[in-house]
C-alpha cells in the first residue's frame, strides 16, 4: 500500500474527513436511540444513561475484535462498518416501534440495536488508523489527525442533532439522514481505493451497496406514512393526527361511532372528549369560587386549551396568560377543527406574546369578546362587552416564573405526570416557591397531581413538596373514567386560616355554567378513604432530589 506523496495526502485527508463525518454520524445514532428508549420506556435519566453506557461497553467490545481483521481486509471492514451503519441505524427507529406495537419484548428489540450500533462505532476508529497508518509517516501525527476529527465530529453531530434534527424531523426520518451519511462515507471509500486498485474487483460489493442505497432512500421517503401505521396499533381508536415536535409526540384519535376524541402526548393519555369535564371543571370552578378576586390568571400547562375555555366562563376575568413550552400544541388548540370544537375556540382570538429581557413583547393586539361575531362585531365595542385579554406564552414554565413580574389571583398548574426529569423539575419544591412568589396574597392556585389511588405515593409526594415551599394544602379527587381515581390539591399562602378556606367551600356556589361540577359534587371530593394519607414515606421533591421521579416511574401504577 506504498503510494506517492500527493497520494498520501489526499488519502489520509479523506480518511480524516471520513472520520469527522463518523464521529458526526455515531453520535447522533447514539442520541436517536436514547431518545427513542425514553420516549418508549420513560425516565430519561434512566434510559439516557442505559444507552450511553451500553453503547461504550460495545464500542469497546467492537474495538477488541477489530485485531481479528486483516490488513488486506481493513477497507473491506470498514466499508461493511458504514453499510451496516447506513441499513441498521436507518431502519431500527422504524423496526423497534413496530415491536413495540406487537410485541411485549420490545425493550430487547430496542437494546439489541443499541448493541450492535456500539460495536460498529466501536470498529470504525481503530480501522481507520490501522488503514491511515500506511498514509501517515508517525503514530502521533496519525493518532492526532484521527482522533481529533472524530471529537470535533462529535461535537457537530451533537449540534445538528439538538437544533435541526431534533426540531424539524420525525426520529425516524432523522436517522435515515444519517444513514444517508454512513453510505456516501462507504461509498466514497469503495470508489477512491477501486481506483487505486486496493480493492479487488468484483460485483458482490456493488451489488450490496446498490441495495443499500435503494433500502435507505425507500425508507426515507416513506418513513412519515409507515409512522402513522406502525403507530396505530398502539392505540385503539383511528389515529387522526400524529405530529413529533421539538417537544414531544402528540397524537389525536377518534372514534367516530361515539364521537370520542382522545389526545396522546408521549404515547400517554391527555383527556378523552366524553369525560374530560370531570377532570378540567373540579380543576377550575372550585378555586374560581373561592378566591375574593379572580381579576388575572395564569394557567401553566393547559395547551389544549380546555382549562382556558372554562375559565373564559367568568365575566370577572379581564386577563389570563397560559404558558405552554411547545407551540406547536397551542397551534393545534387555536386552529384543529376538532381540538377547537372541544376547547370551544377558547384560544380563538388569543396573542402570542414572547419574553424578552425588557418583559413581555405583544404580537398582534386582539382581544377575546363575548360576540364572537367578528363580521358583525362595531369597529368600537364598548370596554363592558369585552371578556378578557387573553395571551399566550411558549416558554418552560420554570424559566417564566423566574423572568416574568407581577402577580395572580388564580393560578392553575395543569402539567403532563413527572415521569421525566424535565416534568419532575416541575413537581419540586424551588419551582412551587416560584410559583407563590407570584401569587397574590388574597389568591390560589390548583395543581394536577396525579391520582391518589393508583399513584398514591407520589400523590402523597406532591402535597409534602407543596406544604414545604411554606403552602397550605387541601387535597380533593375525582373519578374520571379516562384515568380512574384522580387528584389535585388546593394551595395558598400559609397566613389564610385553612378554617376559613373551609368555612368558603362550606358555603360555595359555582357561578358559571357547568356540565358536571356541582357544590355538592366538590364537597364530595374532599372525601378520602382513611388509608388513603398512610405512607412511611417522607421524602420531598427537589431539584437536587428529584425523589418523585423514581417514585412515580418505580412505586407508582402498582397494587398491592
Amino acid at each position: 500500500m506504498v503510494q506517492k506523496k500527493s497520494s498520501l495526502n489526499f488519502a489520509s485527508l479523506l480518511l480524516c474527513a471520513c472520520m469527522f463525518a463518523s464521529g458526526a454520524c455515531g453520535i447522533i445514532l447514539e442520541y436517536i436511540q436514547a431518545s427513542l428508549a425514553s420516549m418508549i420506556l420513560g425516565n430519561s435519566f434512566e434510559q439516557w444513561a442505559m444507552v450511553i453506557g451500553l453503547m461504550l461497553f460495545w464500542m469497546g467490545f467492537g474495538s477488541l475484535i477489530q485485531a481479528q481483521i486483516s490488513k488486506k481486509h481493513l477497507i473491506y471492514a470498514f466499508i461493511g462498518v458504514e453499510t451496516g451503519l447506513a441499513l441498521v441505524g436507518g431502519f431500527s427507529p422504524t423496526l423497534t416501534y413496530i415491536s413495540y406495537g406487537y410485541t411485549a419484548h420490545y425493550s430487547l428489540v430496542l437494546y439489541f440495536f443499541v448493541s450492535f450500533i456500539g460495536i460498529m462505532i466501536g470498529l470504525e476508529i481503530p480501522v481507520i488508523i490501522r488503514i491511515n497508518n500506511d498514509f501517515s509517516k508517525e503514530l502521533s501525527t496519525n493518532l492526532g489527525n484521527i482522533l481529533s476529527a472524530d471529537y470535533i465530529g462529535s461535537l457537530i453531530g451533537s449540534f445538528i442533532y439538538v437544533f435541526i434534527l431534533l426540531r424539524f424531523t420525525p426520529i425516524t426520518e432523522a436517522a435515515f439522514l444519517t444513514a444517508g451519511v454512513n453510505f456516501f462515507l462507504a461509498f466514497i471509500t469503495f470508489i477512491y481505493f477501486s481506483k487505486k486498485g486496493l480493492l479487488k474487483n468484483g460485483i458482490v460489493i456493488p451489488i450490496i451497496m446498490l441495495l443499500t442505497f435503494c433500502a435507505i432512500t425507500y425508507g426515507y421517503l416513506n418513513n412519515r406514512l409507515w409512522n402513522i401505521k406502525i403507530e396505530q396499533p398502539l392505540y385503539d381508536d383511528p389515529i387522526i393526527l400524529s405530529k413529533t415536535t421539538r417537544y414531544q409526540h402528540i397524537a389525536i384519535t377518534h372514534y367516530k361511532p361515539f364521537d370520542e376524541v382522545r389526545l396522546f402526548l408521549n404515547g400517554n393519555l391527555q383527556f378523552c372528549s366524553t369525560d374530560e369535564q370531570r377532570y378540567h371543571e373540579p380543576m377550575v370552578h372550585p378555586v374560581m369560587n373561592l378566591v375574593p378576586v379572580k381579576t388575572k390568571v395564569l394557567i401553566l400547562g393547559g395547551g389544549d386549551g380546555c382549562v382556558l375555555r372554562e375559565i373564559l366562563k367568568y365575566k370577572d376575568v379581564k386577563e389570563v396568560l397560559l404558558v405552554d413550552l411547545d407551540p406547536e400544541m397551542t397551534r393545534l388548540a387555536k386552529n384543529h377543527p376538532i381540538l377547537r370544537r372541544i376547547n370551544q375556540n377558547a384560544l380563538e382570538d388569543s396573542r402570542l406574546v414572547n419574553l424578552t429581557s425588557k418583559g413581555a413583547t405583544p404580537g398582534i393586539d386582539t382581544k377575546l369578546y363575548i360576540d364572537s361575531n367578528k363580521k358583525n362585531r362595531p369597529k368600537k365595542q364598548p370596554d363592558t362587552n369585552k371578556l378578557a385579554d387573553v395571551k399566550i406564552m411558549n416558554i418552560d414554565a420554570d424559566k417564566f416564573l423566574s423572568d416574568v413580574n407581577g402577580f395572580w389571583d388564580v393560578i392553575i398548574i395543569d402539567m403532563p405526570d413527572p415521569s421525566t426529569p424535565e416534568l419532575t423539575k416541575l413537581y419540586a419544591k424551588e419551582f412551587y416557591k416560584k410559583v407563590k412568589q407570584h401569587l397574590s396574597q388574597h389568591g390560589m392556585m390548583v395543581i394536577q397531581a396525579t391520582s391518589p389511588y393508583l399513584a398514591k405515593e407520589s400523590f402523597l409526594c406532591i402535597g409534602r413538596t407543596l406544604e414545604s415551599a411554606s403552602l397550605s394544602v387541601l387535597p380533593f379527587h375525582e373519578n374520571v373514567p379516562s384515568f380512574g381515581d384522580w387528584g389535585w390539591y388546593l394551595a395558598w399562602h400559609s397566613n389564610i386560616n385553612k378554617g376559613k378556606i373551609l368555612k368558603k367551600i362550606k358555603h360555595l356556589a359555582i357561578d358559571a355554567p357547568t356540565r358536571f361540577i356541582t357544590p355538592q359534587v366538590f364537597k364530595s371530593e374532599l372525601v378520602f378513604g382513611k388509608d388513603s394519607f398512610v405512607t412511611t414515606n417522607t421524602q420531598i421533591n427537589t431539584i437536587l432530589n428529584p425523589a418523585l421521579l423514581s417514585i412515580y416511574n418505580h412505586e407508582s401504577w402498582l397494587l398491592d
